[in-house]
């Protein structure tokens, strides 16, 4: 049997949380808590631990710093062994922060990104263990294709 790890889940309102629903089943057995932009979805996530950041982007510096304070002080509390995200830039920077407690890392991109990865996967793709992309084209050196969430 596997030992159950403590996974921190994280991803932007919208399709990104959508898809990190989606891997709920792989998830069973493991100890998960979720951050997202969107406190509504609190519901949604059962008796997981549950945290909120700011919706943040590459245009609104002053959210991206309290978002990455935010996601710090969530890690310290955490103490996940994996950060996997779905995005958007609080996933990315969950991302970048999991290596302050030694996580492993893994991003998933949207599917929604037929051409070319999203701005956060291309970043995430040099950064994370793990990148994966839905799409088969789109799979190149660190980014993998394992199949599509949806």
């Amino acid at each position: 049997m596997q030992t159950p790890r403590r996974i921190l889940a994280v991803a932007s309102t919208g399709g990104h949380w959508t898809q990190l629903q989606r891997l709920r089943p792989a998830f069973a057995g493991h100890d998960i808590a979720y951050v997202t932009t969107e406190p509504g979805h609190r519901d949604e996530v059962g008796a997981a631990r549950f945290y909120t950041v700011p919706d943040a982007n590459r245009w609104n510096k002053v959210k991206l710093v309290h978002s990455a304070a935010k996601l710090t002080w969530i890690l310290a509390r955490e103490r996940p062994d994996v950060v996997i995200s779905t995005g958007a830039a609080p996933g990315y920077l969950a991302l970048r922060l999991a290596r302050l407690v030694g996580a492993r890392t893994a991003w998933v991109d949207s599917i929604a990104n037929v051409d070319e990865l999203s701005m956060s996967g291309a970043l995430a793709s040099t950064k994370a263990d793990l990148c994966l992309t839905q799409w088969p084209h789109l799979a190149t050196g660190r980014v993998h294709y394992e199949g599509t969430v949806l």
